[in-house]
């Protein structure tokens, strides 16, 4: 007589394409062109073009934990891609296109890995990565045909090409849940960028996590527009997301402005949209400039980047749509937490609260535990099953000895659990031997109706040692001076806090992840 057991089911990526195919073969993953065109294919053809990829790649020498490096916009074939390095045990390395050569080319050489999968519109960009990186046998070409041939004697194929003759008998799965799946390097926004590693086992998790319905409550009737980049943070989960439920995945391919956003949400039923606040702003913006309407579309769901007030305000009464914020990391693989759908307290401020998987835990500036959790600030640490333990490379943890994660953030969590982001302890600014907050000024000048974007920094002095600058960017033709800028922040901050100066920019300059650019804005304006 025995105990009983239950079956040993590793959780491994594939199973949500394997699920997607036979249960919900018809739903469609759709593919914006930069020609304007819509590109369709339903999953049950995806699962098949992905297993015949396999194929190739085993043909090619890539066995389990071999490195494969993606060079890609959101398309369809970028998803088949994943699916088809992942679900061989190999490892999928996405590179950011908005990163320079040399900078992609260090983290191809930290990965080793043996094939580039690019799109035909980075070929140039392709190039230069294998020119520094010597491991890379090959470049496969997706989304377009251009350039065949050879390269430094590294072949140049389009991977259509192969796809028909591949012999499709790729076995899915073979590999433990705790294997490598994914590798993302970190933005770099606060530091040098650090490879982090995903495996199945995490990221099946994750998409179990944010499918809840208190996280993004995905369903088979959603049409979800990832605006978020596949390169960056596994696109939040979102290609795992949608076949493990069958909803319809919508890919805007490289064009993210709102005129083609807006396009694409009309003629495909959008009812959800997923990206930065800055990626909303452009939609807002077109429909304020030119008119019309998206009647399909019932959420947004941001994170990535402070959402200021304003910004929120403005999203939901001209599209009518309801706002979820979140805060994660990439680290996280990548959601922390977000603000339930339907939650009527919800706000700008409030990045949203932990779902089962993620713990929270304030501390002080030497890492002890803040003795009450709830109320006060503190520096923010993580852990659960989807945060990183230690980075690519590495053998020193990245957590503490109770293995909880620093995030480098200061935050607050309310009486109800919601955590509130107040700043990165990177930004702050020391003025006189004491700190000041660039977030909560942020957060006063952003929700100005005329102000679209804002930034605080910190500029050298010689008697103080840094000063606060704001900069900002002005909605469309609105004027204000600079005092009336500065007025909100009476009583609401400390008034040496107050910026001594005011810096107008036609356009703020952004991160390669839809983040305010930090380290350019320092190194442009930062000098006393």
């Amino acid at each position: 007589m025995t105990d009983g057991s239950m079956q040993d089911y590793p959780l491994t990526l594939n199973r949500f394409l394997d699920h997607a195919a036979r249960w919900h073969g018809d739903a469609e993953v759709v593919s914006a062109r930069d020609d304007g065109g819509i590109d369709r294919i339903t999953y049950a053809a995806l699962r098949d073009r992905s297993v015949a990829i396999s194929s190739l790649l085993n043909g090619f020498g890539i066995r389990k934990g071999d490195r494969v490096a993606t060079l890609a916009w959101n398309s369809a074939a970028h998803v088949e891609l994943w699916y088809a390095v992942m679900g061989i045990g190999a490892v999928c390395h996405t590179l950011n296109p908005r990163l320079t050569g040399p900078q992609l080319a260090s983290m191809a050489v930290q990965s080793g890995a043996k094939i580039l999968v690019a799109s035909a519109d980075l070929l140039p960009l392709a190039k230069l990565i294998a020119e520094r990186a010597p491991a890379i046998e090959r470049i496969l070409l997706i989304d377009g045909t251009v350039g065949e041939g050879a390269f430094a004697g590294v072949p140049v194929v389009a991977l259509e090409s192969l796809i028909a003759d591949a012999p499709g008998n790729a076995l899915w799965g073979d590999f433990p849940e705790t294997a490598p799946a994914g590798l993302c390097f970190t933005s770099g926004t606060t530091g040098a960028p650090k490879g982090v590693t995903y495996t199945h086992r995490g990221s099946f998790l994750h998409t179990l996590r944010s499918l809840q319905a208190d996280v993004m409550a995905f369903t088979s009737r959603d049409a979800v527009l990832a605006v978020v980049p596949m390169f960056h943070a596994n696109a939040w989960g979102l290609p795992f997301a949608l076949p493990a439920v069958g909803g319809k995945l919508v890919l805007p391919g490289r064009q993210a402005d709102g005129a083609s956003l807006a396009r694409l949400i009309a003629a495909e039923g959008v009812t959800i949209g997923v990206g930065v606040p800055t990626v909303w702003l452009g939609l807002v913006e077109h429909l304020e400039a030119v008119g019309g309407e998206l009647p399909s579309l019932e959420r947004l769901i941001v994170g990535g980047a402070p959402m200021a007030p304003a910004l929120m305000e403005r999203l939901e009464s001209r599209l009518g749509v309801t706002i979820q914020t979140s805060w994660g990391m990439t680290e996280l693989s990548p959601l922390g937490v977000i603000a339930p759908p339907d939650d009527p307290q919800r706000s700008a401020a409030v990045s949203g609260r932990p779902a089962i998987g993620v713990d929270l835990r304030l501390t002080d500036a030497g890492g002890t535990p803040l003795p009450e959790q709830r109320g006060g600030e503190g520096h923010l640490y993580v852990r659960g099953a989807s945060v990183v333990d230690r980075y690519f490379g590495e053998s020193v943890p990245a957590t503490d000895a109770e293995g909880w994660f620093p995030t480098g953030d200061l935050a607050r969590i309310d009486a109800k659990g919601n955590l509130i982001i107040t700043g990165r302890a990177k930004d702050l600014i020391k003025s006189g031997g004491e700190w000041i907050n660039p977030a909560e000024i942020e957060a006063v000048v952003g929700a100005l109706p005329q102000v679209s974007l804002a930034a605080v920094i910190g500029r050298q002095d010689a008697k103080w040692g840094e000063r606060p600058v704001l900069l900002v960017e002005m909605r469309g033709g609105e004027e204000i001076d600079d005092a009336a800028l500065l007025a909100p922040l009476a009583g609401r901050v400390a008034t040496w806090w107050i910026p001594d100066a005011v810096v107008r920019l036609a356009a703020m300059p952004l991160a390669p992840t839809g983040k305010i650019d930090k380290i350019r804005l320092r190194n442009e304006h930062g000098a006393g």
